[in-house]
C-alpha cells in the first residue's frame, strides 16, 4: 500500500478538520502544514505530526514526497494555489466553493479538466453514510417521484468574528449552498434551472447578506429551498426533508436528536400509502474526511473522475452563485 504525502494548505476550522481525521492512517504522512498566520501553521504541525510548517505553500511543492494538496483557504485562493499544484505535478483535494465568480468557476473546470493531475472538490456529504442510505432509497422507489425538498442549515454564531471573515469572502447560500444545491441534483436526477429569493443582513456589521432563503425549481418538476444563516441571533437549525409521492424522507443528525443519540443518525420514513412509519438508525460520520480523501486517492490509482465529478461540482456551484445574485438581485433567474 502506497504512502501518500499530504500538505495541508490552510490550518484554519476546516483545514484542521481535514488533519483530524487523516493524519494517524496508515497510507498518509503529513508533511507540511501551511497557512499565511505562521502560528496555527506551527500549532497545526505540531498537533498533528507535520515534518515541517511555514507561511509559504510553493516550497513545499519542489519536494518530491509530496503527492497531494489539501486546499482549505478561502475562495478566491483556490484557482491559483489549484494552478501552482498542478504545475509541480501534485494532485489536488480543494475544499468548496471552487472560486467567487462564474469565470473564475469557469477557469477552475477548465484547469481540472486540461490536467494530468487529479482534483477533488470536496462535498463531504457525499461521503457520509446517512446521505449515500438515503439516496439509494429514493433510488428505489420508496417515497416515489421526488416533489418537494426542504433544507435548513442556520448557525447559531458563538465566534462572530470567525463568521464575519467567512461572509466577507462569500454569503452562506453560496458557500454551504453549494452542498445542498448538489445534494437537491444528486438525490433526483434532476437539474436546477430556476431560482429566486430572499436575504437579510441580522447583525449591521456582517459584510454582505447573512441569512438567506433560495427557492428552486429543477427540470423534473421537482422544487424546494434551501435556508441558510449564520447570525448570532438565530437558532440553530438542521432540517433535512425529502418528500415524494409515496411519501417522505427526513434526516436528523445524531447530534440532534433528544434522545438515542448513541444510535447515530436518525433517518424517518413515511410510507403515504400504508400510513406506516418506519425508522433506520445509522451509525456514520458526518465529515468523513478520510473517506473523500481515499475517493482522491482511488481517481490517482484507478483513473477515475470522482464523486462528485467536476461536471457535477460545476452545476451545483452555478446553481448556488446564480441563487446569491437573485436574491441580491430580487429576481427569479434562469440557470443555463
Amino acid at each position: 500500500m502506497k504512502t501518500y504525502g499530504i500538505v495541508l494548505i490552510g490550518c484554519g476550522h476546516i483545514g484542521l478538520a481535514h488533519l483530524t481525521d487523516i493524519y494517524y492512517r496508515d497510507n498518509i504522512r503529513i508533511i507540511a502544514c501551511v497557512d499565511t498566520n505562521l502560528a496555527l501553521a506551527r500549532e497545526a504541525a505540531r498537533r498533528f505530526g507535520a515534518l515541517a510548517f511555514g507561511t509559504d505553500y510553493r516550497p513545499f511543492l519542489e519536494r518530491t514526497d509530496v503527492d497531494i494538496c489539501i486546499i482549505a483557504t478561502y475562495t478566491a485562493t483556490h484557482l491559483p494555489i489549484m494552478q501552482d499544484c498542478f504545475a509541480h505535478g501534485k494532485h489536488v483535494l480543494c475544499e468548496k466553493p471552487i472560486a467567487g465568480s462564474l469565470e473564475e468557476g469557469e477557469a477552475f473546470v477548465r484547469a481540472v479538466k486540461a490536467a494530468k493531475q487529479k482534483c477533488l472538490v470536496a462535498h463531504i456529504l457525499r461521503h457520509n453514510d446517512s446521505y449515500r442510505k438515503i439516496k439509494t432509497l429514493i433510488d428505489g422507489g420508496v417515497i416515489g417521484r421526488p416533489v418537494l425538498i426542504r433544507m435548513a442549515q442556520n448557525h447559531h454564531t458563538m465566534n462572530w468574528e470567525r463568521y464575519k471573515k467567512l461572509l466577507a469572502d462569500c454569503s452562506p447560500i453560496i458557500d454551504c449552498g453549494v452542498h445542498y444545491t448538489d445534494v437537491a441534483q444528486w438525490f433526483t436526477g434532476q437539474k436546477i434551472t430556476r431560482v429566486w429569493g430572499m436575504g437579510t443582513t441580522i447583525e449591521a456589521d456582517a459584510p454582505t447578506y447573512n441569512y438567506g432563503i433560495m427557492n428552486f425549481e429543477m427540470d423534473g418538476g421537482c422544487r424546494g429551498y434551501y435556508e441558510a444563516g449564520w447570525s448570532k441571533n438565530t437558532a440553530s437549525c438542521n432540517l433535512k426533508e425529502f418528500i415524494g409521492t409515496k411519501g417522505r424522507i427526513s434526516l436528523t443528525l445524531g447530534e440532534m436528536r433528544s434522545h438515542d443519540r448513541e444510535e447515530g443518525d436518525l433517518i424517518e420514513i413515511y410510507h403515504s400509502e400504508t400510513g406506516v412509519y418506519e425508522t433506520i438508525n445509522n451509525v456514520s460520520v458526518y465529515k468523513n474526511m478520510y473517506g473523500q480523501l481515499m475517493t482522491l486517492i482511488d481517481m490517482i490509482e484507478n483513473d477515475g473522475d470522482g464523486d462528485p465529478t467536476i461536471d457535477e461540482v460545476f452545476s451545483a456551484f452555478k446553481a448556488a452563485l446564480t441563487a446569491d445574485k437573485a436574491i441580491r438581485e430580487n429576481r427569479i433567474l434562469t440557470v443555463d
